[in-house]
């Protein structure tokens, strides 16, 4: 895992901080509290006198603060340290969801509640500051520390990292310049420091996205959008400019199954077609007579949304509709039942001038695992995408990471992980990043860099303006 490294000054170290202001995790504090220990209800009492629990977390994504959230919740007395390869927190939430979707992130000190996904940030910010759980950012797990030292510093070691690595399609031309990974093109517009660099060619008419999810739909959107809109985002200056200049109008997702399978929800499919700056067309592949009545058996969210994409694809539109499309200067639509053979090359064999549409297999980087449990490896567990794939939206990430940390408390309670040994947590990590110059982030830290950024963004009548350069970010805080 590749990360910033922070150094430490010559001829001597540091002690680490962090901020214990809140109690933001709802729990009685080592003092006798109930503890749910499996989803039957098995419940027993923990006093103070009991052996006090030292887990850490990898990854300070949804997958990686739910996970401490449950432990923190169901276990009075547990300590759990997150560590982060970043000098920034939230992952995903900070990361992965798109610049013109606000509702799922909030800013420090905002008022706005929308819904449940608004609260993320500061649900884990309170997490974050209570007393027994404790960030340290700019540590790249694997380099700076190795899954041996961390196993030998904590009674648990839970994996949260998510999904390290790109999807690969296995076809010929893939690596040819033009051809972007969805993770790497969203860590561009949103300011994901690795991806910084991107520099995506956004000089022709058409793209293509393969892929039916929600993050396929995100992504055309920001190729589409009118620059007002994403000015009064989050989305990065740089990513900005180079969609000023973008010459993309039409967009293309293509997906290997049909519209009853598409992964996308039905509120980023509606919010997709009601944008009345572009037009929207759907390129079935399946016949004209699909009805719903063929699948008296389908569950009524997927029946909405194969509703609206079939009123979409065969309903003549109304006048207002039709004068719209007609002047708008862009559009997207779906192919169904299509897949990539080959990325076809230009004549100097450099770059991609199309797609080649056939069958293929996806390849997922993900850890051999029962419930969470890393097979083989007694102590160590994985939650979130590293578990299960690049899949699912934040509520699958959350009951997911909750059942790691069920496991985790399962293990506890039966004796698998043996807490009467006592194990020195962060004190010893603390020892090995020192001796190798590496200086970790604190909390307090990271709400230094959070308070520039939204200052930054204020200036400029934006939420925030995110700082993509790591180096930058640890200059701030004066590291």
């Amino acid at each position: 895992m590749a990360g910033a490294g922070g150094r430490a000054p010559r001829g001597g170290c540091w002690r680490a901080g962090r901020a214990v202001a809140g109690r933001g995790v709802s729990d009685p504090r080592g003092i006798a509290s109930p503890v749910s220990l499996s989803p039957a209800g098995v419940r027993r009492w923990l006093s103070s006198a009991a052996p006090l629990p030292r887990l850490c977390v990898v990854g300070s994504g949804p997958a990686g603060f739910y996970t401490a959230q449950h432990i923190l919740k169901h276990h009075g007395g547990a300590h759990v340290d997150i560590y982060e390869k970043l000098p920034v927190p939230f992952g995903l939430v900070r990361f992965g969801v798109a610049p013109d979707h606000p509702e799922v992130k909030v800013s420090a000190g905002s008022a706005l509640q929308v819904n449940m996904m608004v609260n993320v940030i500061n649900s884990f910010t309170q997490t974050a500051r209570s007393e027994r759980c404790a960030y340290y950012g700019n540590v790249t797990v694997g380099r700076d520390v190795t899954v041996a030292e961390l196993q030998q510093a904590y009674h648990a070691v839970v994996l949260s990292y998510g999904a390290e690595d790109n999807r690969v399609l296995g076809i010929p031309g893939e690596n040819l310049s033009g051809v972007y990974s969805a993770r790497a093109f969203v860590g561009w517009y949103n300011g994901l420091p690795e991806n910084r660099d991107l520099k995506p060619d956004l000089s022709c008419e058409t793209a293509l996205i393969l892929g039916h999810g929600n993050v396929a739909l995100d992504i055309a959107r920001i190729l589409l959008s009118p620059l007002h809109l994403l000015r009064q985002t989050d989305i990065t200056e740089g990513s900005l400019a180079a969609l000023a200049c973008s010459k993309v109008k039409r967009v293309w997702l293509v997906g290997r199954r049909g519209p009853l399978q598409v992964a996308f929800t039905i509120k980023a499919a509606a919010s997709e077609h009601q944008q009345d700056s572009k037009t929207t067309g759907f390129d079935l592949c399946v016949p004209l007579t699909l009805s719903l009545k063929s699948f008296p058996d389908v569950p009524r969210p997927r029946k909405r949304l194969t509703e609206l994409m079939i009123k979409t694809a065969l309903e003549k539109p109304g006048e207002k509709v039709v004068e719209v499309q007609a002047g708008a200067p862009r559009e997207w639509g779906l192919k169904f039942q299509r897949s990539p053979q080959a990325v076809l090359p230009t004549a100097d064999g450099r770059r991609a001038r199309g797609v080649r549409l056939s069958l293929t297999h996806l390849e997922h980087g993900i850890i051999p695992n029962s419930s969470g449990r890393v097979e083989g490896v007694p102590g160590l567990y994985c939650s979130g995408w590293v578990k299960r794939g690049p899949t699912g939206v934040i509520i699958t990430t959350m009951n997911d990471s909750f059942d790691t940390a069920q496991s985790v408390l399962e293990d506890l309670q039966a004796g698998v992980l043996d807490v009467a040994t006592s194990r020195e947590g962060f004190g010893a990590v603390e020892s090995i990043l020192c001796s190798r110059g590496v200086r970790p982030v604190s909390f307090s830290d990271w709400e230094k860099i959070d308070a520039a950024e939204v200052a930054r963004g204020k200036a400029a009548g934006k939420p925030r303006e995110k700082i993509v350069d790591p180096q930058e970010m640890l200059r701030l805080i004066g590291h």
